[in-house]
């Protein structure tokens, strides 16, 4: 039987899917791309309008794939199991906690054409899994941290995700083996809430990263997303001494006005965020501060969306992810007083994303000049691939060869767009 997926939301869904479609490919299954006897979604929920999307998503495979197997699984379910169970396109819906017997429901649904619906509570320990490859891609993701006990007001993933668990050091020492020998040249480490990676083991990120650096084969450990206030200055020392470890850290800051932090209960204050900020330029040569911005909170009075708009600005991060603040059902914040209009949010995420591409283009300006080992990924368009350098700058480079999986060192010479231009150094 031919399996395909579709994969929505966050590198950890990435790295689950890819998970799972190997246990599927063990037990028999083949992979393709397009008409399937079954249908692997799986979903995202951060947002109501990612249920939304969980939902079109499934009309759309029910309506391209008439007769295949939907199988629905991911946070959608965890969190939502009434609403999910609802959804009459799905033929089989699993939650986060038994992808273990996925193979195994699809055999059994086969056999009796009954509908499946299996959402069991997060369990205490990481869940077994093991990737050895991703499809297309010149880095893996590798997911080493699931769960959340931080409970910000607006977020619903502590519910989707539980308590924090972490991969054993062995199985990640293991996992990456293999991918360094199956010509991987750079992992990215991710979870749900990455730097509380450990917590439960009685280890921290360091460990993690230590062990990713001291692979063979592999030459960069890239981190996923970080919350900022367990970066302190002896973790990002030892980080340091990682010479794998990328210059670019995704830290996400939410808004830069700390009276909105607070109602967010975010656990930092905008001053020691840019601290941290300070401490990492101060650490890390040429470093990307990349992060995620949400404008439109519950109560976001103009001048503490002003204060967040100028802390932006002052930060001067080289990439922004803005999106507007959307009422979440089962979180406090969703019956916080001072809603606000669609038409504002958007107002205000305008006035954001400007900001951020000031800064994005004065980021990439910066990088002029530079000479970058690039790690190529793909190509373009005609004699043109594209690389990204360790603190991510996309670089396009003009050539006849096939750089796919190489990394080599490149001058950079302009900016076009949102990427940088640059030249071969043995040119």
């Amino acid at each position: 039987m031919k399996v395909s997926a579709i994969t929505l939301g966050c590198k950890v869904n990435q790295y689950e899917t890819q998970a799972m479609l190997k246990q599927l490919e063990h037990a028999g299954f083949t992979l393709c791309d397009g008409a399937a006897d079954v249908v692997l979604i799986n979903s995202c929920t951060v947002t109501a309008q990612s249920d939304h999307k969980v939902r079109q998503t499934l009309h759309r495979a029910r309506r391209e794939n008439p007769t295949a197997i939907l199988v629905l699984t991911g946070c959608m379910p965890q969190a939502f199991p009434e609403q999910a169970a609802s959804l009459s396109d799905a033929d089989i819906v699993l939650g986060n906690s038994n992808r273990a017997s996925l193979a195994q429901h699809i055999l059994n649904y086969l056999s009796t054409h009954q509908r499946i619906v299996d959402i069991e509570p997060h369990g205490q320990k990481f869940e077994e899994m093991q990737v050895t490859d991703f499809y297309e891609r010149t880095r893996a993701f590798v997911k080493i941290e699931d769960g959340c006990n931080r409970f910000c007001s607006y977020c619903i993933i502590p519910y989707a995700r539980g308590r924090v668990r972490s991969k054993p050091l062995a199985d990640l020492r293991a996992e990456l083996e293999t991918l360094g020998q199956h010509g991987y040249k750079e992992v990215v480490l991710t979870g749900i809430n990455l730097p509380a990676y450990g917590q439960d083991l009685g280890l921290t990120l360091c460990d993690a990263v230590e062990a990713a650096c001291a692979v063979p084969g592999i030459q960069r450990v890239r981190l996923g997303s970080l919350e900022p206030e367990q970066l302190s200055p002896e973790v990002i020392e030892r980080l340091a001494a990682q010479k794998k470890l990328c210059p670019q850290f995704h830290l996400s800051l939410q808004s830069g006005c700390t009276e909105t932090l607070k109602r967010m209960n975010r656990h930092y204050t905008a001053d020691e965020y840019r601290t941290i900020i300070h401490n990492l330029r101060a650490t890390f040569d040429n470093a990307a501060m990349t992060t995620d911005i949400m404008v439109g909170f519950a109560g976001e009075t103009e001048e503490e969306f002003q204060a967040s708009l100028r802390f932006a600005k002052e930060i001067a991060f080289a990439k922004v992810h803005v999106f507007a603040y959307s009422r979440r059902p089962g979180t406090r914040a969703a019956d916080f007083p001072g809603q606000m209009t669609n038409a504002e949010k958007e107002r205000r995420s305008h006035l954001m994303t400007a900001a951020a591409e000031e800064t994005r283009q004065a980021f990439l300006k910066d990088q002029i000049g530079k000479i970058e080992p690039v790690l190529f990924e793909q190509r373009r368009e005609a004699g043109v691939f594209e690389g990204y350098t360790p603190n991510y700058t996309p670089v396009l480079t003009a050539t006849g060869e096939d750089l796919s999986g190489q990394i080599l060192s490149v001058k950079i010479t302009d900016v076009i767009g949102d990427c940088c231009k640059g030249i071969l150094c043995s040119e």
